[in-house]
């Protein structure tokens, strides 16, 4: 019986195009399109706080060091391709798939004796990503979404290495 709650009754695509907002973890504007009935193709692009605990590797030593708390505001772009199937739950969809993200990242820190800090870094990663999604009768969808990933910020001091994570619920206006 739950076996059978996945299996795809049609293989539709539910509509062809979407663009709308995404919120959470991530706090982006979204685009989603399908290339074929199961193969979607899914952009993110907007802001996001990370708390870190990473580790902290200086350039030309051999000094690491493990940092956590870290806090900061990330502007980056999110591409995902995904398999999405409809389940037998009227307009209930899954998906699953991975994708990048990049972008420019910014954190203040205090250090207790010389004060506050800004630094600058650059951002990459990698990710997963799994959820649902619902297609109204009308052309909206919402979705909910799970994305584990591996991160990386870096300047010409630092590398950061952290697990970088998200949950999100999207909003969509769609078009056939």
């Amino acid at each position: 019986m739950i076996l059978g709650f996945f299996v795809a009754v049609n293989a539709q695509a539910p509509y062809r195009h979407s663009i709308g907002v995404t919120g959470g973890n991530l706090n982006a504007f979204s685009y989603k399109t399908f290339f074929t009935d199961h193969l979607a193709f899914s952009i993110d692009a907007g802001y996001k706080w990370t708390h870190t605990v990473s580790t902290y590797h200086e350039k030309g030593t051999n000094y690491a060091f493990r940092h956590g708390g870290f806090f900061p505001t990330t502007i980056e772009v999110n591409p995902n391709l995904m398999y999405e199937a409809p389940t037998n739950a009227g307009g209930l969809h899954w998906f699953v798939g991975g994708g990048i993200s990049g972008g420019y990242s910014w954190a203040t820190s205090y250090d207790g004796y010389y004060g506050y800090y800004k630094y600058y870094y650059g951002k990459f990663g990698v990710n997963a990503i799994g959820g649902v999604e619902y297609k109204f009768n009308i052309p909206l969808t919402l979705q909910a979404d799970f994305r584990p990933g591996f991160g990386l910020m870096f300047n010409k001091h630092y590398d950061i290495h952290y697990f970088d994570w998200g949950v999100n619920v999207g909003v969509r206006y769609t078009i056939q």
